[in-house]
């Protein structure tokens, strides 16, 4: 099983964070058994699960480069035509 990054399973909201742990305990023990072919299934539905804090994580780089556009526009680093 794959693990979700630090930046996205610290992003979860706690209902996402339990169904996940869950989801990662159940695919360790389908693997230890040797139920790839099942433990895939549990995969895919742990990427579906951590799409919501992988969207949070990307807003949050949007609006750190905003910021960062306003402090150097602000700074007269960069001027307002130059985006």
């Amino acid at each position: 099983m794959r693990h979700a990054s630090i930046q996205v399973r610290g992003l979860m909201v706690r209902e996402e964070m339990d169904r996940y742990n869950a989801m990662m305990e159940v695919g360790a023990f389908l693997e230890e058994q040797g139920r790839h072919d099942l433990a895939w299934h549990v995969q895919r539905e742990v990427d579906i699960l951590i799409l919501p804090a992988i969207e949070r994580l990307k807003e949050k780089g949007r609006e750190r480069d905003r910021e960062n556009l306003r402090y150097m526009i602000d700074n007269g680093l960069l001027d307002d035509e130059d985006d």
